[in-house]
């Protein structure tokens, strides 16, 4: 997994900037989940991964998901998440309803089942706080607010589709961080949190950023650093968000921009 994202990575640093770490969260883990350094851990033919990174260019990100798979049996559940996320690029537009559209992504999504070792499993609309927007975000369930769309906006799609129980939960050890937007000056007695905490603002400011990052720069013995950072508020942790274990998740995500004639999906290129 660390040379999948590692690839991916330099590749995203040739041509332009890296927004937030590569999630690629396996099987019951639907999101934040990237390898820490010297985690081993090897996709088998049996997972199913989510490949989720952002690029971005003077802090304006695009962010982009699918789901990798090797296994015939979960066909179903990527078109479903597939479908689900296309249909909710489909309805947003100048003056949609966020709440129209995630009626319609959950009404696609739970129309779909999988069968898995002889057991059929309805697509579960998996519900989360998961990834990091700035402004309106689309809800993908039902019963959202009624706000509209507007010219000019930028929106990220992001569905994820479950074979578990439809919601997730903080678990496993955490990799991804990101500094407060609005946390005001905070006093620190540690002298390695203040020398930690400069090389987050100079490095990576208030993008999201991995532990992996941190020891590429040759930062050495930081990890009491990093928590004090985050016990006094400074950095937030996102832990990996896990459904069940034993069930299956998927995600797909596109960036999508209101212009005046209509929408261009901005993470939609020849090769997806």
């Amino acid at each position: 997994m660390t040379d999948i994202c590692e690839t991916l990575e330099n590749m995203n640093r040739a041509l332009a900037g890296i927004a937030f770490p590569t999630g690629c969260s396996i099987n019951h883990v639907a999101a934040h989940w990237t390898p820490n350094s010297g985690d081993k851990t090897v996709l088998q033919h049996g997972d199913v991964c989510k490949i989720d990174f952002g690029t971005h260019v003077n802090g304006r990100i695009i962010d982009s998901a699918w789901t990798v798979h090797f296994d015939p049996t979960f066909d179903p559940l990527a078109a479903a998440v597939k479908e689900a996320t296309n249909t909710g690029i489909a309805a947003a537009g100048i003056d949609a309803r966020l709440c129209d559209i995630g009626a319609a992504v959950q009404e696609v999504m739970e129309s779909h089942e999988v069968e898995i070792g002889g057991k059929t499993f309805p697509v579960k609309h998996s519900i989360g706080p998961y990834q990091i927007h700035a402004g309106k975000s689309v809800p993908i369930v039902k019963g959202g607010e009624s706000t509209r769309m507007e010219e000019g906006e930028l929106y990220a799609i992001e569905t994820f589709g479950s074979t578990g129980k439809g919601y997730v939960r903080e678990d496993l050890e955490c990799s991804h961080y990101m500094k407060n937007f609005d946390v005001g000056h905070i006093p620190l007695r540690l002298p390695k949190a203040k020398s930690l905490l400069s090389f987050i603002n100079k490095n990576f400011d208030t993008l999201a950023f991995c532990r992996r990052w941190i020891d590429r720069a040759g930062e050495e013995k930081y990890l009491l650093a990093l928590r004090n950072l985050c016990d006094v508020g400074i950095v937030q942790p996102y832990p990996p968000l896990c459904d069940i274990k034993g069930c299956y998740t998927a995600q797909y995500e596109h960036t999508l921009i209101l212009k005046p004639t209509g929408k261009e999906i901005l993470s939609r290129g020849d090769d997806y």
